[in-house]
């Protein structure tokens, strides 16, 4: 009978068995001695720098700073302006149109949210009308939505309710309320101006 000899394995195979060798032993190695992790105080700079100093911020600021003409300063500061150079009677006619489908879905939405939120129907209004017209003027983004929201409207009358009861003190619910929202406008604001005195530092 012929005996077979076994064949020898390839040399592709004896490279694959020593990377899996070699990888164990540097996955053993960094089990037993793992890295140190980065310093917090290195990962809120790093935070920082990524998500609130953004690479267009840098761009619209330090034009800013080194442009003088109010016909170059005022588009940077209000962006609705650059739309109007190509603006035609077509984009006109196409803005109405979008108002008009518009104002059917959020003037009863805004109605809505201000039940919600256990005020009259009027504050819905002025909140869905006010917003926008703001944000047209100083922001440049066609696709975001600005108005309120329900779960703004819920949270908001779930906290108020447990100072005052809207049904027997309808007044000072009506001014708590006014006065939250309040402050959050003066947060935001002010967030908004320290962002960008952060730029300014930064990037000089």
């Amino acid at each position: 009978m012929n005996q077979t000899t076994p064949s020898l394995p390839s040399l592709e195979v004896l490279m694959d068995l020593e990377n899996e060798n070699n990888g164990r032993e540097n996955r053993t190695l960094w089990v037993l001695n793992p890295p140190e992790p980065p310093c917090m105080l290195r990962r809120v700079a790093e935070n920082i720098k990524d998500n609130i100093l953004h690479y267009s911020i840098q761009n619209r600021f330090f034009s800013l700073k080194h442009q003088s003409s109010p016909k170059l300063v005022l588009p940077l500061l209000f962006p609705i302006l650059n739309s109007f150079k190509n603006y035609n009677v077509h984009k006109f006619k196409c803005d109405v149109l979008a108002g008009l489908i518009l104002a059917i879905f959020a003037i009863p939405q805004a109605m809505g949210n201000a039940s919600l939120a256990k005020m009259s129907p009027e504050y819905g209004l002025y909140t869905s009308i006010v917003p926008p017209l703001i944000y047209a003027l100083m922001a440049s983004s066609r696709e975001i939505v600005i108005g309120p929201v329900t779960v703004d409207s819920l949270l908001l009358s779930s906290m108020i309710q447990t100072l005052k009861d809207p049904t027997n003190d309808p007044i000072a619910y009506t001014q708590l309320v006014l006065t939250a929202t309040f402050f959050t406008g003066v947060f935001q604001v002010a967030f908004g101006f320290l962002r960008y005195v952060l730029s300014f530092i930064i990037f000089g």
